[in-house]
């Protein structure tokens, strides 16, 4: 099993930056890629961006140069830095953590709301 716990959503405006963290404990020798999904109200759940073991990153086109994802592999824990962000932008933040066996692991979702 691991547990992940997700810091630093909160309310922010048009243009704004906001940093999540997710710290992953339990049996994290069996984490691989790391990454966050969000999720709006009506909507499905989307990736973000996601971070390999050895540091490769994947954006979502609508996030491409404004977020920035990174990992602390001694501590287990993944960012995403959020910068000019956007009224689109606003949605529940979930960090996942995905093991060697492709299964995923989910946090409990952080609100991020962009007021315009």
């Amino acid at each position: 099993q691991v547990q992940l716990v997700e810091s630093g959503g909160g309310l922010v405006q048009d243009g704004g930056s906001l940093r999540l963290s997710c710290a992953a404990s339990g049996s994290i020798f069996s984490i691989n890629d790391m990454g966050w999904y969000r999720q709006a109200p009506g909507k499905q759940r989307d990736l973000v961006a996601a971070i390999t073991s050895d540091g490769s990153t994947n954006y979502a086109d609508s996030v491409k140069g404004r977020f920035t994802i990174s990992r602390d592999n001694a501590k287990i824990t993944v960012y995403l830095q959020m910068n000019s962000l956007k009224s689109e932008d606003t949605a529940v933040y979930y960090c996942f953590a995905q093991t060697l066996t492709a299964f995923h692991y989910w946090g409990q979702g952080t609100q991020v709301t962009v007021s315009s």
